[in-house]
């Protein structure tokens, strides 16, 4: 008789490795996410100056990270660079660099945007009182900007969340590459454990996303009703 499903996640250490693995995840995510703001409001402050030859790279930096799928890029920073540049990191290390420099170019297209969004007269009124470029941004066109960069910059960071999915293709031991060895090891015993594995899972990245973009969501909900009324 097939044991029931539900008991593959309390066989041993199956849901402390689930619960390790989500911790990967969401460490990955966390660090990349970090990084990569900080990246990224540098770089789109740098691409609101008018140095075309400066604003051309970074277009082509972000451009690069736009249309090389995610999975390419890992495969490229796991399997070739280091073979081609004899540098060795761990998976996680490696997963971590490529998911700053993802949302580093995408949050530099979120700064870039809100900056440009600000109302010219607030930063005429900077320049009249003799705002240095630097005081410019740091007390008007950055604290302006903010608000519009909130709400994005939160659905950026779920993308990044349900994205971190495929570290299993480069042995990340994340939460999806542990469910796929527990369901492996379990599966003549409990055959109906991989929809217990993958339901946990999926409540998992469920209970994460979901605060987040609903957050996102009232924030731009929010920012509306202040602009219209």
């Amino acid at each position: 008789m097939a044991h029931s499903g539900i008991s593959v996640l309390l066989e041993g250490t199956n849901f402390m490795r689930l619960l390790g693995g989500l911790w990967v995840t969401v460490k990955i995510a966390a660090v990349a996410l970090i990084a990569g703001i900080i990246l990224g409001i540098a770089l789109g402050v740098l691409r609101t100056f008018k140095n075309r030859p400066l604003r051309i790279v970074l277009r082509l930096y972000l451009e690069f990270f736009r249309v090389v799928p995610t999975v390419v890029l890992l495969f490229l920073f796991y399997y070739i660079l280091p073979k081609q540049m004899n540098f060795n990191l761990p998976a996680d290390q490696l997963a971590t660099l490529v998911f700053a420099l993802w949302v580093g170019a995408e949050m530099s297209d979120i700064v870039r945007g809100a900056l440009i969004s600000v109302p010219k007269h607030q930063i005429e009124s900077g320049k009249a009182i003799g705002l240095s470029r630097f005081q410019l941004y740091w007390y008007v066109l950055i604290p302006q900007s903010i608000n519009l960069e909130i709400p994005a910059t939160i659905n950026l960071a779920t993308r990044v969340i349900k994205t971190t999915s495929i570290l299993l293709l480069i042995s990340v031991m994340d939460v999806i590459n542990i469910g796929q060895q527990i369901i492996e090891a379990n599966n003549h015993t409990y055959p109906t454990g991989v929809f217990w594995v993958y339901g946990l899972i999926f409540l998992f990245y469920f209970l994460i996303d979901y605060p987040l973009s609903w957050w996102a969501k009232r924030l731009e909900k929010k920012r509306l009703e202040r602009e219209n009324g």
